[in-house]
């Protein structure tokens, strides 16, 4: 009774919590596999190749994309962001979730592929820009000038909302999360996901045909 993996797609823009929402998702079930993206940037302090990113040069993140193994790529803020095709078609063919942490331009890549009958989008919105310039200052993980273009940035993510199949505001961080839960095990049952239930309820008609 496998079902077929999901393609997770949760994105919003900088500092509205989706990167939060995403550890909690897979805290609630470790089963999930988290999207690990290509990307041109230098690492951060701590970062580890392969965990955080797959940290690759211009050279190498373009040939990824010219010979096809790129789901999806997209520049932001200078640099090549992108998620290797190979692990996530494993994935989803071994019944596993996959959860993408990315922007519109990338999630609509995904929905626009071959691989996007498996995927549900998501948009976490914040509750008011105020809240959001106040949530990135909080973080003081970056200068005033990169916040400022991130919160430029944000005008143009948040317009694409309407191109998401769930759009939830991150108002209350414990009651998003549970919202999100619910719409992870809705999709999981929706009958396209369950390819064993054709010879499943070809089994049934036997036993009918088998009463006589």
């Amino acid at each position: 009774m496998q079902r077929r993996g999901l393609l997770i797609i949760l994105s919003s823009p900088s500092g509205a919590g989706k990167s939060t929402l995403a550890r909690r998702l897979m805290d609630w079930d470790p089963d999930i596999r988290f999207s690990v993206s290509a990307t041109t940037r230098p690492p951060r302090a701590a970062e580890v190749d392969g965990r955080e990113y797959h940290f690759r040069s211009r050279a190498e993140f373009e040939a990824m994309v010219a010979a096809g193994d790129m789901l999806e790529h997209a520049e932001v803020f200078g640099n090549f962001y992108g998620t290797p095709r190979g692990p996530v078609e494993a994935a989803l063919a071994g019944g596993r979730d996959t959860l993408f942490d990315i922007d519109w331009q990338g999630g609509q890549q995904i929905r626009n592929s071959a691989l996007g009958k498996d995927a549900v989008s998501i948009f976490v919105l914040p509750p008011s820009i105020a809240e959001l310039d106040a949530r990135l200052h909080g973080r003081a993980q970056d200068s005033a000038e990169v916040i400022a273009g991130r919160m430029a940035r944000s005008r143009d993510e948040i317009s694409h909302w309407a191109e998401y199949d769930y759009v939830l505001v991150n108002d209350d961080l414990e009651v998003t999360e549970e919202a999100l839960r619910t719409i992870i095990c809705a999709e999981r049952l929706r009958r396209e996901r369950q390819p064993w239930l054709n010879d499943f309820v070809r089994g049934l008609n036997t036993e009918f045909s088998a009463r006589g």
